[in-house]
């Protein structure tokens, strides 16, 4: 049987956004999103879904944003989840900015290609779990289903034109503010 994917975005989504750069690179930045752990435990250990973390970190290993800084907080909180017995299988980690448009970034899915056309993947009943709307585009550019943690829809709005965002309404599952309400729509799901 092929497996289903949760593809999971990290800040905005398994913790709080940091602006105004939006870059966790210290401890006093990182809170985890309310609930997090009681929900995600929950969907890890209920269901029968991979779950995959898929995050833009721009300008990683630049001079404004030095790994020295990002990688221990990334551990941290990777371990954490562990400890609760969440478990990804594969973190995916694109270091561009936006304006470089690389195929690696997300909306785009470069780093997920072997996903795609893969029999072992079911991908139309996959999800994609962020708090951008190029979270959601993601979701239409890999032929899965959105579910939009929103609680700012400006966030991600400059990388997609106006139009696309009424187009990608249809690729959107659940939108919500609570990880219980992710919980409950992906028991209707089994």
């Amino acid at each position: 049987m092929a497996k289903k994917i949760l593809f999971i975005d990290r800040d905005g989504t398994l913790t709080l956004e940091a602006p105004p750069g939006y870059q966790i690179d210290s401890f006093d930045k990182l809170i985890f999103y309310p609930f997090v752990f009681t929900y995600m435990h929950l969907i890890a250990t209920e269901f029968d879904y991979e779950l995959v973390m898929v995050t833009n970190q721009d300008g990683l290993g630049s001079p404004s944003f030095p790994e020295n800084l990002f990688w221990p907080v990334h551990h941290f909180i990777l371990k954490t989840f562990e400890n609760e017995g969440i478990h990804f299988s594969r973190v995916f980690i694109d270091k561009t900015f936006p304006h470089q448009h690389a195929l690696t970034r997300k909306p785009q899915t470069g780093m997920l290609t072997q996903y795609l056309n893969n029999p072992g993947y079911d991908i139309p009943n996959s999800f994609v779990i962020g708090d951008r709307i190029t979270d959601m585009q993601l979701a239409q550019n890999l032929g899965c289903q959105g579910i939009w943690l929103n609680t700012d829809e400006t966030l991600g709005s400059s990388e997609i034109p106006g139009a696309g965002k009424t187009e990608l309404q249809k690729w959107i599952s659940l939108k919500t503010k609570k990880w219980e309400e992710i919980y409950l729509f992906l028991k209707t799901q089994k």
